[in-house]
């Protein structure tokens, strides 16, 4: 005969199953009133004279739940998985039912909303519901949310890249550093098995000297050319779209697929593959 440990019954079984208690509805009616108060500041907020009210009874009403989660987890004898299972009462507990936090943080007041819709829907049909809840929605909601995120952090990113001058920064860098540059080079051609012959014509030196100084003239004037502004922007822009269509047709989610022939040119990751199968290591 096997003797295990009983199961972990909940705390409360909510309104629905029948099993009641007057706390129940308490817990209910509070976790509806705090709900509401931030859904109508969110939809259409009442006037000053009655939001004004709203934040000093959401935090009596957070007091209060925060009071009540102590109370179980000490039914639970202070264990780390109860936080674990109920980790998202806490953000429910943070009082924010007030006009000013949700006039200048919109989408903040939206997800902490959601929440405190799952802590009610905890008190109406029993403890942990919208844990098992989201663990079962989980991974469908993060694929379906997955392609639209990555694009739309991927626009932001590339905003930010076309805000740099990348050939203008390039050559003011090499400006600066010519003097630094003009000796490693000469070291190099120095050290070199062959140019280093060149060391016993007349006039080596001078002949080195004159042919960084003009590489970098020209290096430089091509850097500040404006049509070299058009490349790169051109490179940065068309390498956005590729990226974005390839994330759209999820090639990022297989090693091989035959939706990459619709871009307009192949991957460096399929460029990779290639160079791998025709160079195979010894």
């Amino acid at each position: 005969m096997t003797t295990g440990r009983p199961a972990q019954t909940e705390l409360n079984s909510g309104i629905l199953p029948g099993n009641v208690r007057a706390d129940d509805w308490i817990m209910l009616a509070l976790a509806v009133v705090s709900t509401g108060m931030l859904a109508w500041l969110l939809i259409g907020p009442p006037a000053p004279g009655i939001s004004r009210w709203f934040f000093p009874a959401d935090c009596v009403i957070c007091g209060i739940f925060f009071l009540e989660l102590l109370h179980r987890w000490r039914k639970q004898a202070w264990r780390a998985a109860f936080l674990a299972r109920t980790w998202y009462e806490i953000f429910a507990m943070i009082p924010v039912a007030h006009p000013d936090f949700t006039a200048n943080h919109h989408v903040l007041g939206v997800i902490l909303l959601i929440v405190r819709l799952g802590r009610a829907a905890d008190r109406a049909v029993g403890e942990q519901f919208t844990y098992r809840l989201v663990d079962k929605l989980s991974e469908p909601i993060v694929r379906a949310i997955k392609k639209p995120v990555t694009i739309a952090v991927l626009d932001e990113v590339v905003k930010v890249l076309e805000t740099g001058n990348y050939p203008e920064n390039l050559a003011k860098s090499l400006s600066e550093n010519k003097t630094e540059l003009r000796a490693i080079i000469t070291e190099k051609i120095s050290e070199d098995p062959q140019l280093g012959k060149l060391r016993r014509l007349p006039f080596h030196d001078e002949i080195v000297r004159a042919t960084v100084d003009t590489s970098f003239r020209v290096l430089l004037e091509v850097l500040l050319d404006p049509r070299i502004d058009d490349f790169f922007s051109s490179v940065v822009r068309d390498n956005r779209e590729q990226i974005r269509r390839a994330v759209a047709l999820g090639l990022a989610d297989v090693d091989d697929s035959p939706d990459e022939q619709l871009l307009r040119t192949r991957t460096q990751r399929t460029a990779a593959h290639e160079y791998d199968v025709n160079h195979p290591r010894r």
